[in-house]
């Protein structure tokens, strides 16, 4: 299978350096990958390694926690639109899914997704399954759909665990054909990955694409 078309290929330790996120670019170009995923101080460096390619650049809001108030959320989203991202990958407010409080999650990512769509962006919502039971997930897929996000997305792949084949089979069905996949954390070979995608995953990140796309095999890793 062809996976590079589903990558995102990412790099969000906190101690990556500019010469590792070049690298990062100038490989998500040579494979065509669906984009590089970022931490937001180096959008603007990623944006220019990126011109004229057909790469996106993705960054990451209110990450990795997901608790911050929506006003900043806004703020830090704004920022990255207008430094050259063209993908928010935001993380769901995980208290207040766990308080029940479905309402300030579905307005949080609502907020964002008009935000993005204004710029022409998609949006992914992190749901940090690994933190959530099944009804929660689904609730999450729910409020991201009906608050008009673009894709649902597993992991952080800086909790507990990563994207698991139940995770997006369960998510794939409870969005069906309208919002898209994105399994992240834990995908480190083939066949992982091709077993994701027909599960329902429309994107995979992963710190490994080049690996991947060249040897089947990754390395440990996001």
């Amino acid at each position: 299978m062809d996976f590079a078309s589903y990558i995102d290929h990412t790099l969000l330790k906190p101690d990556a350096t500019r010469m590792q996120i070049r690298k990062l670019c100038d490989e998500a170009r040579t494979h065509n990958f669906a984009s590089v995923c970022i931490n937001p101080f180096y959008v603007p460096q990623a944006a220019k390694e990126l011109k004229g390619s057909r790469v996106k650049v993705c960054t990451v809001v209110g990450f990795p926690l997901g608790c911050t108030p929506t006003a900043a959320k806004v703020a830090e989203t704004k920022w990255a639109l207008e430094h050259g991202a063209q993908e928010i990958d935001m993380v769901m407010n995980i208290a207040a899914a766990k308080n029940g409080e479905w309402d300030i999650v579905e307005k949080d990512i609502q907020t964002l997704a008009e935000v993005c769509h204004k710029s022409g962006a998609l949006l992914k919502v992190i749901l940090e399954t690994c933190l959530l039971n099944e009804e929660e997930k689904v609730k999450a897929c729910q409020a991201s759909w009906s608050a008009g996000a673009d894709f649902v997305k597993t992991s952080t792949g800086f909790s507990t665990s990563g994207a698991t084949i139940e995770d997006v089979l369960l998510m794939r069905k409870t969005v069906g054909e309208n919002l898209g996949v994105k399994a992240s954390g834990g995908v480190r070979d083939a066949a992982t990955a091709e077993a994701m995608i027909k599960a329902g995953a429309t994107r995979l990140g992963t710190s490994s694409g080049v690996q991947l796309v060249t040897t089947g095999k990754a390395g440990a890793g996001y």
